[in-house]
């Protein structure tokens, strides 16, 4: 194990406890000697870690601390590569250059052995059908959906037929040949699902939809059988 993953584990170790526990009960779950453990809480103090305790007294986390190159595990590492690889070859330009931003970010903060990790990631994206070019910018998709606010759509369906919706959007969806808009529709009185490829022209209202964003994505995911992730 390296010292990173050690820390790291040691991190998760002291946040699970909520009141001041023994250094040989840390030393235990994090599989290390007393005298490795001791070392390694005086690095994460010298980090900048708020623990406070000590031998024969006990350590604990305050609530809070952050420490950004100790975040991630290499699975989580390996993980975070792949979805990032996936957004930039899949997504948008806007969100496509913003993951590319990110994996820099992320990588940039690394300590050397998780960085090697971070760079060699074998987890690749493969070919896929690439979604019909979109008429409307999908950046303004996502700006109604995080200020909740009302969208008024020119859309035309499957077959063809035209309409004007007034909905609360609340959800983007994407699929290799599809971006789905999930909101409330005020013509239909419930959940609907527009294609972003058919939706001709979006404008965005000043009107804030009267629900809580997360209330609609909890009552659309119970009325489509859709199991909450965060569950």
């Amino acid at each position: 194990m390296s010292r990173s993953e050690r820390l790291f584990d040691l991190l998760h170790a002291l946040r699970s406890h909520r009141r001041p526990v023994s250094g040989r009960v840390l030393a235990g779950e994090t599989g290390v000697s007393l005298r490795t453990l001791y070392r390694d809480i005086a690095s994460l103090q010298a980090m900048g870690a708020a623990i406070e305790g000590e031998p024969g007294v006990g350590y604990v986390l305050r609530p809070g601390f952050l420490l950004p190159p100790l975040m991630f595990s290499p699975e989580e590492i390996e993980a975070l590569v792949l979805g990032s690889r996936w957004v930039a070859d899949r997504a948008d330009d806007r969100l496509s250059s913003a993951a590319r931003s990110a994996l820099a970010r992320i990588g940039a903060v690394l300590p050397d052995d998780l960085r090697e990790t971070f760079a060699g990631s074998a987890l690749l994206v493969g070919p896929g059908t690439a979604a019909p070019a979109d008429a409307v910018d999908p950046a303004l998709l996502r700006r109604a959906i995080r200020t909740e606010r009302k969208l008024t759509l020119r859309y035309r369906d499957g077959t063809g037929a035209a309409s004007e919706r007034v909905v609360w959007p609340f959800a983007l969806a994407f699929f290799d040949a599809a971006r789905i808009l999930v909101g409330w529709c005020e013509l239909r009185q419930g959940f609907r699902h527009f294609r972003t490829d058919r939706t001709a022209e979006a404008q965005l209202s000043d009107a804030r939809y009267p629900r809580r964003r997360q209330a609609l994505l909890k009552d659309w995911r119970r009325t489509e059988g859709i199991i909450d992730p965060a569950a």
